[in-house]
C-alpha cells in the first residue's frame, strides 16, 4: 500500500500499553498467551468448519468469516504490541503507521458488518424457517460477505486517506500500542476538523445501520419465539441466539465507549483500556463462545478427534 509522507516526520515511537517497568514482563506473558489463544482458536474453527460438510451452511459461513477476521485483526498490532513490552522504543515508521491504521480500520469496519449479516441470517432461520433454504443461497450469503469486505474497504482507505493529509511536525510518540485514530490526530499540528468529521460520519454510519438491522432482527426473533408453542422451540431458539448476542455485546459496547465520543473527552487510559476489549479480548472469546454453546460444533470436534486418532492407530485386519 503506498503511502505519502507529506509530514516532518518519518517514523513514530509506540509507548505500548503501559510505561511501569514492573507491569512490562507479566503484560508480555499474559498478551502472549491471549495471542496463542486467538490463533489456535479461530483457526481450530476455521478447520473445523472446512472439514465437516454439516457445518456447511449460511450460519458457520458467517461465522468461517468471522474467525478469519479475528484472526487477521490480531496480526495487524499484537505482534507490535508484544514488542512494546521488550524495547525500550518501539519504532513503527510512517508508511508502516498507515499501513497498521489500513487493515486496523478495514478489519474492524468488516466485521461490524459480518455481525449485522449474522443477526440477518438467524432472523431468517427462527421467524422463516420454511423459506430459509431459499432465501439465505449462496449468492445471497456470497454478496452479503462482498458487501461487508466493500464497505470495510472503504471506510478504510477513507481513514487512511485523510490521515496521510495531515501534517505531523516534530512530537512523534504515540500513547498508545498501535496506530489508532484519535492517538494520531492528537500529534498532528495541522487542522483535523475533517478527520473527526469523517469518523463521526463513518462510524455514526457503521453503528446506526448496523445496530438498526441487528435490533430489528431480534425483536422480530423475541416475537417469534414468544408465540412458539413449545418450550422446546424457545431453547433452540435461544441457544442459536445467545452466541451471537454475546459477541455483539462485547464488541460494539467496548468499541462505542472508545469511538462514540467528542476527541478530547476521557482520558487516553480509558481509550487504551477499550481498546484491549475489542481487539485482544474478544477475537479470543468469539470461537470459545461459539463452540462451548453450540452442540454442532462440539459433534463436528468429536468427529474431528476420532478420525485423528483413526489415523494415528489404524486398525490392522487378520
Amino acid at each position: 500500500m503506498a503511502v505519502e509522507n507529506n509530514s516532518f516526520v518519518t517514523e513514530f515511537i509506540l509507548m505500548g500499553l503501559t510505561d511501569r517497568p514492573d507491569l512490562q514482563l507479566p503484560l508480555f506473558f499474559l498478551f502472549l498467551v491471549n495471542y496463542l489463544v486467538i490463533v489456535v482458536g479461530n483457526l481450530s474453527l476455521i478447520n473445523l468448519i472446512c472439514l465437516n460438510s454439516h457445518l456447511h451452511t449460511p450460519m458457520y459461513f458467517f461465522l468461517f468469516n468471522l474467525s478469519s477476521i479475528d484472526l487477521c485483526y490480531s496480526f495487524v498490532f499484537i505482534p507490535k504490541m508484544l514488542i512494546s513490552f521488550n524495547s525500550e522504543r518501539n519504532m513503527i515508521s510512517f508508511a508502516g503507521c498507515m499501513t497498521q491504521l489500513f487493515f486496523f480500520c478495514f478489519f474492524g469496519n468488516s466485521e461490524c458488518y459480518v455481525l449485522t449479516a449474522m443477526a440477518y441470517d438467524r432472523y431468517v432461520a427462527i421467524c422463516k424457517p420454511l423459506l430459509y433454504t431459499v432465501t439465505m443461497t449462496r449468492q445471497v450469503c456470497s454478496l452479503l460477505m462482498s458487501a461487508s469486505y466493500v464497505m470495510g474497504f472503504s471506510g478504510a482507505v477513507a481513514h487512511t486517506g485523510c490521515m496521510t493529509k495531515l501534517i505531523f511536525c516534530d512530537y512523534n510518540t504515540i500513547d498508545h500500542y498501535m496506530c489508532d485514530i484519535f492517538p494520531l490526530l492528537q500529534l498532528s499540528c495541522s487542522n483535523t476538523y475533517a478527520n473527526e468529521l469523517l469518523v463521526s460520519i463513518i462510524v455514526g454510519t457503521v453503528v446506526i445501520v448496523s445496530s438498526l438491522i441487528i435490533c430489528v432482527s431480534y425483536a422480530l426473533i423475541l416475537f417469534s419465539i414468544l408465540h412458539m408453542p413449545s418450550a422446546k422451540g424457545w431453547s433452540k431458539a435461544f441457544s442459536t441466539c445467545g452466541s451471537h448476542l454475546i459477541t455483539v455485546g462485547l464488541f460494539y459496547g467496548s468499541g462505542l465507549l472508545t469511538y462514540v465520543k467528542p476527541s478530547s473527552a476521557g482520558s487516553l487510559g480509558q481509550e487504551k483500556f477499550f481498546s484491549v476489549l475489542y481487539t485482544n479480548v474478544v477475537p479470543m472469546l468469539n470461537p470459545l463462545i461459539y463452540s462451548l454453546r453450540n452442540k454442532d460444533v462440539k459433534l463436528a470436534l468429536k468427529k474431528t478427534l476420532q478420525r485423528i486418532t483413526n489415523r494415528a492407530h489404524p486398525v490392522v485386519l487378520p
